[in-house]
């Protein structure tokens, strides 16, 4: 990885806390929609860079929107966004002061694309298989919005609203408290298969969402058990994907498997969502995250092929 890398995403990481910035100062839709624009795209840039680097060193929010009395409607999530921005100043502060460059000499001779051309067939496979579940695997905002959905008959659009926040914390938790575990079974069993079963999760995520909209669930627990399967295999997705495409390239190329891995992974997410919001809209619920666990479930079997 050229000595360039880390300061290109210390300037990437920037672009987060701009973007949550907007969507907090909105008040329209097109101030959002740019806002979100902008947050996704720092995240594309930098998730690639940062997964480089750290590779190449180790082989290897809604809370406050319960407030009850707000002269704004929009006042509590407005707080959240603008809190949002503490930790995005805090990870480029963090970036600029205490990363060091890996000590690995530039490579200026490489070219684009024969690079690409060079990289590994089983590696491209792999990046097949990422795709075909990527574009089942829709944004995880989708699950808040069936939550709020299935809730609201039964106790209100605003407490459904705010269930449905807590339930997303609920999925952050158990994200965070399961990577370190999904990191040690990772190291004894082998990344690859790990991340099978990960994908078997979110095969399961939307095949549960999908149930619960066929059989109107609202139970509270069982859509809590969702997301609890929800962020135990976002856990494992965002632990491996990296860790096992890393382990078919040599270093040189390391860089640009993450970023390959970045597009493939970040233009899946954009049709799946999409897809997903399609079929939610033009037909049913069921048959949107119906088609996304079809879709999920021939990832997960080209994974498997692809090993």
């Amino acid at each position: 990885m050229a000595d360039s890398t880390a300061p290109m995403s210390r300037c990437y990481f920037t672009l987060t806390p701009v973007g949550q910035g907007l969507i907090a100062a909105s008040t329209g839709w097109p101030l959002i929609l740019v806002g979100r624009l902008v947050s996704w795209f720092g995240k594309g840039l930098r998730g690639p860079l940062r997964d480089a680097i750290v590779t190449a060193r180790f082989w290897a929010g809604p809370r406050p929107a319960r407030a009850r009395t707000w002269a704004d409607p929009a006042g509590p999530f407005r707080l959240v966004f603008w809190l949002t921005l503490i930790p995005g100043l805090l990870a480029v502060l963090a970036c600029l002061l205490l990363v060091r460059d890996p000590e690995h000499s530039p490579n200026p001779a490489l070219e684009f694309v024969a690079a690409l051309r060079a990289l590994p067939a089983r590696f491209k496979r792999y990046l097949g298989a990422v795709g075909v579940f990527g574009s089942g695997d829709c944004s995880h905002s989708l699950l808040i919005l069936a939550a709020t959905q299935l809730l609201t008959p039964s106790v209100g659009v605003v407490r459904a609203a705010r269930t449905a926040g807590l339930l997303y914390v609920w999925r952050n938790v158990v994200q965070v408290a399961t990577s370190y575990p999904v990191g040690v079974f990772a190291d004894r069993y082998g990344p690859p298969r790990v991340l099978i079963i990960g994908y078997m999760l979110g095969v399961s995520t939307a095949v549960l969402t999908a149930l619960a909209f066929a059989l109107n669930v609202d139970s509270v627990t069982v859509l809590a058990v969702i997301f609890f399967v929800g962020g135990l295999y976002v856990a494992v997705q965002e632990a491996l994907e990296s860790a096992v495409a890393a382990s078919m390239v040599d270093a040189e190329r390391l860089a640009m498997s993450d970023g390959a891995l970045g597009v493939v992974n970040g233009t899946a997410k954009f049709i799946s969502s999409a897809a997903v919001g399609v079929l939610w809209t033009a037909a049913s619920p069921v048959i949107g995250f119906g088609a996304a666990a079809v879709l999920m479930a021939a990832g997960t079997i080209a994974l498997i092929r692809a090993r």
